[in-house]
């Protein structure tokens, strides 16, 4: 799973979390927190596989279950002692989400059962040569994304990325944009102290 199919997927599951569990929508901090957690693992490992050849592959440190448990944890009890557990709890479910994601993508896609990818380093993933770096593949993936949408005839797949997709968009903006909102309210309260003291 790329990582902003990571990122849909867990402001979705995370946003319908607090609906059904808090009778509310995630804030600002909570909506941050997921999207940095349904990524991380992937800029933890991609860059240090793709670009510096540190790993065999793109699943390592960042996707192993004895590496995100201790991480959660600890994130967890940081937010906790600044009493914003909801973030702590936000971080915590969405980075582990990743993991089984990663799992059911290759099963969906691939037909293959693959656990290995959460057991780094007492299982390994197989690598396989990439003639390009990290960012040059991100963006070459890009780059077959939108001819694929533009030749009129695009995958299910990708047909059911953009549904999910939009569907996360409506969501977010069903639970009042987060992260949007609180930038705005912060950036209207600096404009109307700054319009205040020139005054």
């Amino acid at each position: 799973m790329w990582p902003w199919e990571h990122a849909i997927v867990g402001y979705v599951a995370y946003s319908l979390f607090c609906h059904a569990y808090y009778r509310s929508a995630p804030g600002g901090l909570e909506a941050f927190a997921v999207v940095f957690a349904s990524v991380l693992p992937d800029l933890i490992d991609k860059p240090l596989s793709w670009q510096f050849g540190i790993f065999d592959s793109g699943y390592a440190i960042g996707h192993s279950i004895f590496f995100v448990i201790p991480v959660a944890t600890a994130v967890g009890l940081v937010a906790r002692s600044y009493d914003r557990t909801h973030v702590g709890a936000a971080f915590g479910v969405v980075y582990l989400l990743h993991l089984p994601s990663d799992i059911l993508d290759r099963v969906v896609r691939g037909g293959y059962f693959v656990p290995e990818i959460a057991f780094w380093p007492v299982a390994t993933v197989a690598g396989y040569e990439r003639d390009i770096a990290f960012f040059e593949y991100f963006f070459h993936l890009l780059g077959g994304y939108t001819y694929e949408l533009l030749s009129g005839s695009p995958s299910p797949y990708l047909l059911f990325q953009l549904s999910l997709g939009a569907f996360a968009a409506l969501l977010w903006l069903y639970d009042g944009a987060p992260v949007a909102r609180e930038f705005l309210s912060g950036l209207k309260q600096v404009l109307v102290r700054t319009a205040r003291e020139v005054s």
